[in-house]
């Protein structure tokens, strides 16, 4: 597969392997030609579908965009990998998980054009889903307790590619790569900003950040937003206490 292979083709190879596996009936995935609902968000039309992102998808996109975040420092480390491991488990029935961690062992030794990929997934990925998508990313780059600079900028490149807005990526980013005005960060405001231009942004961000945003994507992408959610009314009210708000 060189730099310049479809992401069309990146996606037949990736189900089709998972799908060779498979010898369980928890999950099923459907080829991307329609489904009960509608056209799949992958049906290859190059339309881009009504109908929502679902759990398969969001997990074959992560794992493409994981290799790309798991290389950027030149070195693949246990402690990510174990870190997909966990989560693919924690998502799928072990055959699929094993599979599918086969698939990203071999996106790892494997070039491909990350801008495409970003920009496909960008295009018929929905916003909150694609917020939730960055956070699994950072929380690879941190495996190690560490999130590297060079790591940081593929997640960035990643983000730009699929449409992220800037103050988002910055929130996000806070969570995890900790700075004197983190807290302010996560709700996208600066430390000049008025008790009441605080609470508006906390109100806004809630709302951005709800878990019930991603419920479509699983059980286990939803506990993970919640976390961030919980981030969320911790920096909030860190910001309160430092300030002596109500």
């Amino acid at each position: 597969m060189g730099t310049g292979w479809p992401y069309w083709g990146l996606l037949g190879f990736l189900f089709g392997s998972m799908l060779d596996g498979m010898q369980t009936s928890q999950y099923e995935w459907r080829p991307p030609i329609g489904d009960r609902t509608g056209e799949h968000p992958y049906d290859g039309s190059g339309r881009q579908s009504t109908t929502r992102t679902q759990p398969g998808d969001f997990t074959i996109s992560l794992m493409v965009l994981a290799a790309a975040v798991m290389k950027a420092d030149n070195r693949v480390l246990k402690s990510e990998l174990e870190f997909v491991k966990n989560f693919l488990r924690s998502q799928f029935p072990d055959e699929v998980a094993r599979q599918s961690l086969l698939i990203l062992r071999e996106m790892l030794e494997k070039d491909f054009d990350l801008a495409a990929v970003s920009q496909q997934v960008g295009r018929y990925m929905d916003y909150s889903s694609k917020l939730q998508l960055l956070h699994f990313l950072f929380g690879i780059s941190q495996a190690d307790g560490f999130t590297h600079d060079l790591e940081i900028e593929v997640i960035r490149t990643i983000a730009n590619f699929m449409g992220i807005r800037t103050n988002d990526f910055e929130s996000i980013k806070a969570m995890f790569v900790k700075d004197n005005f983190n807290n302010y960060k996560i709700l996208e405001i600066t430390p000049e900003a008025t008790d009441d231009e605080v609470k508006k942004a906390y109100r806004k961000m809630a709302v951005k950040y709800h878990p019930d945003k991603v419920e479509h994507l699983g059980q286990d992408i939803k506990e993970a937003a919640k976390k961030k959610f919980q981030d969320l009314s911790a920096a909030y009210e860190a910001i309160k206490k430092e300030r002596g708000m109500n």
